[in-house]
């Protein structure tokens, strides 16, 4: 099996599509001050009720994958079908700066992870990093939920189906 035929088997399956974003602190208190990241992510799923824990897969030594291992705090925003443009702005490889992706997002700094979430989401959970597990080419993160809201009920999810954002019909 080549791996155009893996990712088109695997194309087949719709997912939904959220925001991972983390804060990462500054180095000192001298230096540039800390910076959010953000990173699309269609490998996102509930894992258990009892504790509340979720996981996320991430590219293994993509920043977010690198932020995570130092940092053990960060926050999901599960997105809405009017949200595709802020999933394609931070799912873009070689792009700018996160700083710049976030300016017209409207947001709210989340109280326990300090982790940006996107106002308009269709839920919000803030987690705290319990078990990392290297699985081929991505790292699995298990997150612990600190705090889960469903700030907005209307509209439907952003889904992510043969290689397009879609919404459910």
């Amino acid at each position: 099996m080549s791996n155009d035929e893996f990712r088109a088997a695997m194309s087949r399956l719709a997912a939904g599509v959220v925001l991972v974003t983390a804060y990462e602190p500054p180095l000192d208190d001298e230096g540039p001050k800390g910076e959010d990241v953000g990173m699309t992510a269609t490998a996102f799923m509930s894992v258990s009720l009892d504790p509340p824990l979720v996981m996320v897969s991430l590219r293994e030594g993509s920043r977010m994958d690198d932020l995570l291992d130092e940092q053990p705090l960060w926050a999901v925003s599960v997105l809405s079908e009017s949200q595709s443009h802020i999933a394609g702005r931070f799912a873009m490889k070689g792009r700018i700066s996160d700083r710049l992706l976030f300016e017209d997002v409207p947001r709210t700094r989340g109280e326990a992870t300090g982790s940006l979430l996107v106002s308009g989401a269709l839920a919000t959970l803030e987690c705290r990093t319990e078990q990392r597990i290297r699985a081929g080419d991505h790292t699995l993160v298990i997150g612990r939920v600190l705090t889960a809201g469903v700030p907005t009920a209307d509209g439907g999810p952003l889904t992510y189906f043969r290689g397009r954002y879609r919404r459910l019909d």
